[in-house]
């Protein structure tokens, strides 16, 4: 049986906080390390649903965007209004996965049960997450004892353990094999079906093109266009984009 057809739907529901984190407005973010701008007044908004897949090459800065987004950092200058609440304040109703998981030395069971804990939920849940990420006959194997894929799925099944409204993802495919990364983008197409906000650094064009509503392309730490996917993959307008897209090396 493949990693896809393991995944099993959840029913739970996130539970909103008093007022939506969305829509998310960043003006004139800007990021400095000494006197290098990585960042360079980056300004953008996203309305509430869908998936949003930020995209650009190497070094362009997109990493550094979803940790800022995250309030995992600070700006240099500039402003992150998430429905009226800073980065810092958000960030107990998101969550981010990265591309390489960091789980707890523990079996895979005490990694959901960790977080449930932490974020007063329902332990009761842990076996429905596991369930719905194709690991419930894992559960007392140690977590460093999964494959990548594997791993991958418990960040996965421990970020929606906090019913986030906001589900940050760092290339959370990187390195996995094609049964691996269907797996992922199922659990990933779930949570949005049932009102995540999706927010996802990618490099992959396949899968932005199977997930994106839109696309944020980022390049030399600026902002070159932010589009629809409709309208992005078939005609980007930036001439940076379309070198993306063509393969072309953009510096």
């Amino acid at each position: 049986m493949s990693d896809a057809a393991l995944i099993t739907p959840l029913r739970a529901a996130h539970a909103p906080g008093p007022t939506p984190l969305l829509p998310l407005a960043v003006r004139d973010l800007t990021l400095r390390f000494g006197d290098t701008t990585v960042l360079d007044s980056v300004s953008f908004d996203l309305s509430p649903g869908g998936c949003t897949m930020i995209m650009g090459p190497n070094g362009a800065g997109k990493s550094l965007l979803l940790k800022l987004l995250h309030g995992l950092m600070a700006p240099t200058s500039g402003r992150i209004d998430w429905g009226g609440h800073s980065a810092h304040a958000a960030t107990p109703r998101q969550a981010l996965v990265f591309q390489k998981p960091v789980l707890l030395r523990r079996s895979v069971a005490a990694n959901i049960d960790f977080v449930l804990k932490a974020r007063r939920k329902d332990r009761a849940r842990r076996d429905a997450l596991l369930e719905h990420v194709g690991l419930a006959h894992k559960t007392r194997q140690p977590a460093r004892l999964l494959s990548g894929g594997e791993a991958q799925r418990l960040a996965l099944a421990r970020a929606l353990a906090t019913d986030p409204e906001v589900l940050l993802l760092d290339e959370p495919t990187a390195s996995l094999d094609p049964a691996s990364i269907l797996a992922i983008e199922t659990i990933v197409a779930e949570a949005r079906a049932r009102g995540t906000r999706i927010i996802c650094v990618t490099h992959d064009l396949g899968q932005a093109r199977r997930m994106a509503d839109e696309v944020v392309f980022l390049h030399r730490g600026r902002v070159a266009e932010q589009a629809r996917a409709v309208d992005f993959f078939p005609q980007p307008r930036s001439a940076a984009a379309r070198n993306y897209l063509d393969g072309r090396i953009v510096v």
